[in-house]
C-alpha cells in the first residue's frame, strides 16, 4: 500500500438520518416521509420544548423506552427547538402535502356512493393532482393510489433532507434511536449533509478491506473544518483479517444475530436481513460484517420493518451486493410504499421483486418468495414474504416473524413446495400495538380497544407448532428476537428469563424436541452444516 494509504475501522458506523432522525422503511419514499414529519417528529419536539422535565422523568421507566419521548436532558431544550424550527420552515411543503392527503381522504368519504369518480378529479388537492389516482374496491369504497415513480422526481422527495452521521463504537449499548433526533452536538459524531446514494460512501467502505489515502475520500464526501480532524480518527494502519467464500461440502449457515443468516454454498452465497455487531466486546464472539465474502451473491429483504431493513448496514455492503430481493408491494397504496423504489433512489443498482411463490434461479438451486401473514396489524401490506431457499438439494425456510393466523396456508404451501429441512422462524409473540408503527399514517385516530386488539404479532407457540406440523421440518431455529446486545438501539425490547416471547420460544423447542426435530434458538452467534443431497 502506499505510504499514506490506510484502512476504515471496522467500528465505525454510520446512522442515516432524515431530517436528523433515525431513517428507515417510512421517512424515505416521498409519500410515507410528509406524514412521519407532521404527526411524529413535529408533535415529539413540540412536546420536548414545551415539557422537556416530563421526557426525561419518562425514560428512568424502561418500560416507556422506545416511547414517544426524547432522550435528552432539560439543557437541551433549546436545541431541540432550533431543530424544531428549522423543520417547520424547511420542510413546508411537506406539512402542506400532509394535510392534502388528509383533505382527499375526506374528499372520497364524501363522495355519493359507488358513483363515478371522474369529477373529483379537479376537486383534488393541486400538490396532489397528477400524482395520485382515485379508484374504487368491489364493494365500492373509494380509495387513491399515488404513482410512486412520479413522486420520486418531485420536489416532495427531499434528498436535501437526508444525511449521514458517523461514529465510532466502542460497546454494544446504543441509545434507542427511532424515538430522538440526531443533534448538531452530540458527542463523538460526524454528521455529513450528503444524500444515501452518494458514491463516495462506496469508496469510504470499501477501504474496510483495501486501503487508499485518507484524503481524497474526505474531499469527496466533503468533510472539511472543525470536523475534519475527528473524521480522520477514523482510520487506521492496521488490515483486517483476511476474507474467504466457503469452499467446503453442502450448505453452510451462518447466524449473525436477530434475522440475519448467510447460506453459502461453493457457488454462491446468500445473506438474509444484514444487520451486524460490531468487534466492540472481546468477551462476547460474534460474526459480523468482517466475516462475510466480499460478494454477496443475492440479499433477501423480508419486510420493511425497522429490524429487518436496516439501512446502517445495508449501505456499507452496498458496492459489494449482487442483487437485493424485496417483496412486491401494492403499487402506491400509501401505507406500502415499494421496498424496490425506494432501494433504486437510494443507490442499489441491481433491486429485484419477488411475489408470492415466484422462483428466482440462483446458481445450485433457487429463492421462492412464500405468503407472510400476520405481523402487520391486519393492514393490507403486501412488501412482506417469507423466502424458501434451494441450494444443493436442501431446502430453507426464512420465514421471519410469520404469523400462522390460518394454518391451512401451511398445507397448502406445503402441496406447492414439499417438506422442508430448516425452518427459521420469529417468535415475537406480543407485539406493540398497530398505531406504534402505523400511527402516522392514520389520518382518522383510531380507538385504543381496536388499537390494542391490532398487535404486531409474530407467532406465539400454538401457532408455531400449526407451521412445524405441517412443513415438517427436520430443523426448527427461533431467531429474529431482538436478543442481541447489539439490537437494542432499533428494539426496545428489555427480554427476561420470564418475558413471554422467550416462555413462548420454549414451549416450541420443546414441542420439536418431543416430535425427535433438532431445535434450538441462537443466540448472538451460530453455525450450521447441511450436507449436500
Amino acid at each position: 500500500m502506499t505510504s499514506n494509504a490506510r484502512y476504515l475501522k471496522r467500528n465505525i458506523t454510520i446512522e442515516p438520518l432524515y431530517n436528523q432522525w433515525y431513517a428507515w422503511w417510512y421517512l424515505i419514499p416521498p409519500s410515507t416521509a410528509p406524514m412521519f414529519v407532521t404527526h411524529l417528529h413535529l408533535k415529539v419536539m413540540q412536546s420536548f420544548v414545551q415539557s422537556p422535565e416530563i421526557h426525561v422523568a419518562a425514560l428512568k421507566d424502561p418500560a416507556l423506552r422506545g416511547g414517544p419521548y426524547l432522550n435528552y436532558g432539560v439543557e437541551q431544550a433549546a436545541e431541540v427547538k432550533l431543530l424544531l424550527d428549522r423543520t417547520q420552515k424547511e420542510q413546508a411543503s411537506l406539512l402542506q402535502f400532509a394535510r392534502a392527503v388528509a383533505d382527499l381522504e375526506k374528499l372520497l368519504a364524501g363522495c355519493p356512493p359507488a358513483m363515478s369518480l371522474e369529477s373529483l378529479y379537479p376537486q383534488v388537492p393541486d400538490m396532489l393532482r397528477g400524482y395520485v389516482e382515485l379508484t374504487y374496491d368491489l364493494n365500492h369504497r373509494p380509495a387513491f393510489r399515488f404513482i410512486e415513480q412520479l413522486l420520486y422526481r418531485s420536489p416532495i422527495y427531499r434528498e436535501s433532507s437526508q444525511s449521514i452521521a458517523f461514529r465510532l463504537l466502542t460497546e454494544d449499548a446504543r441509545p434507542f434511536v427511532y424515538s430522538t433526533p440526531r443533534l448538531d452536538s452530540d458527542p463523538g459524531t460526524v454528521h455529513l449533509h450528503i444524500p444515501f446514494r452518494h458514491e463516495a460512501l462506496d469508496a469510504l467502505f470499501a477501504m474496510r478491506e483495501k486501503p487508499a489515502p485518507v484524503e481524497p475520500v474526505m474531499e469527496a464526501l466533503g468533510v472539511r473544518g472543525p470536523v475534519a480532524e475527528r473524521f480522520a480518527s477514523f482510520f487506521t494502519d492496521e488490515p483486517p483479517r483476511p476474507r474467504s467464500r466457503y469452499e467446503g461440502p453442502g450448505v453452510r449457515l451462518r447466524y449473525f444475530g436477530h434475522a440475519c443468516v448467510l447460506l453459502e454454498t461453493r457457488q454462491v452465497s446468500i445473506l438474509t436481513d444484514p444487520v451486524f455487531g460490531y468487534d466492540t466486546n472481546a468477551d462476547v464472539p460474534r460474526f459480523t460484517d468482517a466475516d462475510l465474502p466480499e460478494r454477496l451473491d443475492y440479499v433477501l429483504i423480508t419486510h420493511g420493518h425497522a429490524d429487518h431493513l436496516i439501512l446502517e448496514s445495508l449501505i456499507p455492503l452496498r458496492r459489494r451486493i449482487g442483487t437485493i430481493v424485496v417483496p412486491r408491494s401494492n403499487s402506491g397504496v400509501l401505507v406500502d410504499p415499494s421496498l424496490k423504489l425506494l432501494l433504486k433512489n437510494i443507490g442499489f443498482k441491481n433491486v429485484v421483486e419477488i411475489d408470492e411463490l415466484e422462483e428466482l434461479d440462483v446458481p445450485g438451486g433457487s429463492i421462492t418468495g412464500l405468503p407472510f401473514l400476520g405481523e402487520h396489524g391486519d393492514l393490507n401490506i403486501r412488501a412482506k414474504t417469507a423466502h424458501l431457499v434451494r441450494l444443493q438439494g436442501r431446502t430453507m425456510l426464512m420465514a421471519a416473524d410469520s404469523n400462522a393466523i390460518e394454518p391451512r396456508l401451511y398445507e397448502h404451501v406445503q402441496r406447492a413446495v414439499g417438506d422442508i429441512d430448516a425452518l427459521f422462524l420469529g417468535m415475537e409473540s406480543e407485539g406493540a400495538p398497530m398505531s406504534w408503527i402505523y400511527g402516522p399514517l392514520l389520518t382518522t385516530p383510531l380507538p385504543r380497544k381496536a388499537d390494542q386488539s391490532r398487535r404486531l404479532n409474530g407467532s406465539n407457540a400454538d401457532r408455531a407448532i400449526e407451521i412445524v406440523n405441517r412443513l415438517h421440518p427436520k430443523q426448527v431455529y427461533v431467531y429474529a428476537m431482538g436478543r442481541e446486545p447489539w439490537m437494542g438501539h432499533i428494539m426496545s425490547m428489555g427480554y427476561t428469563e420470564t418475558s413471554p416471547q422467550l416462555i413462548e420460544a420454549r414451549k416450541l423447542l420443546a414441542h420439536c424436541q418431543t416430535q425427535g426435530i433438532q431445535a434450538e434458538m441462537p443466540f448472538i452467534r451460530g453455525e450450521f452444516l447441511l450436507p449436500a443431497l
